[in-house]
């Protein structure tokens, strides 16, 4: 039980660390220094492990990972999108 929660505490932390990123771009507008396809491969990363977090989850562990790896997809998906709208 500890490590799942350690797990959840880290992951939040790691997936906070795109919300500065995030601030960033909508105050600037801007994106120019940013590679769309680094967060392309981000992306499909992450939604690969989001697929395998599915997994774990519907085996009945994991829970901690499937919210971390969802909220990081999100946040990118945020960049994402914020780079194709500022592009």
């Amino acid at each position: 039980m500890i490590y799942a929660l350690m797990q959840l505490l880290g992951g939040i932390i790691l997936s906070c660390g795109w919300v500065p990123q995030i601030i960033q771009i909508v105050r600037t507008k801007s994106v120019e220094d940013l590679n769309k396809k680094t967060f392309i491969l981000l992306f499909v990363g992450i939604g690969l492990m989001e697929v395998y977090g599915v997994h774990l989850a519907l085996a009945g562990v994991g829970y901690a990972f499937l919210v971390t790896n969802t909220l990081s997809l999100f946040l990118i998906m945020i960049i994402l999108s914020l780079i194709w709208k500022y592009k």
